[in-house]
């Protein structure tokens, strides 16, 4: 009978944690997008942030790496949203999105690498976060 009690009791603790996994990932890919999107338009404008590496192999023009990290950034907050719903597409629609994130800062490591970093760990967390949540 205890044991019984036991479960009835973790159920909804699973779910909270569950729930707070999810919220956890959709304020973070959101907070990626925008800043995905500030990136994108600063390299766009061909702001004075970014250093032009001359012997990258991944080399582009940084205008096109602007409009990639532009294109990632809105992607990212409209999957944030679809997060608040927590519906299985989103889900899977998300680990995507961070996967690109992760590969397109990774790419543009040399360009600037500090904030690159910090991208690419926020992304792996949002990719845990969403693959660790077991729906019914």
């Amino acid at each position: 009978m205890t044991s019984v009690h036991t479960t009835r009791q973790k159920e909804p603790a699973q779910q909270a944690w569950a729930g707070g996994l999810t919220v956890f990932a959709a304020i973070m890919l959101g907070i990626t997008g925008v800043a995905g999107i500030v990136r994108g338009i600063m390299a766009i404008a061909k702001d004075d942030v970014f250093v032009i590496t001359p012997d990258y192999v991944f080399k582009f023009d940084l205008t096109s790496w602007g409009w990639i990290h532009l294109a990632l950034g809105i992607a990212a907050i409209l999957v944030s949203f679809g997060l608040s719903r927590t519906s299985t597409w989103s889900r899977i629609v998300g680990v995507g999105i961070a996967a690109l994130v992760i590969i397109a800062n990774l790419l543009s490591l040399p360009y600037y690498p500090a904030w690159s970093i910090l991208v690419i760990a926020i992304s792996g967390f949002v990719i845990w976060a969403l693959c660790v949540v077991k729906r019914d």
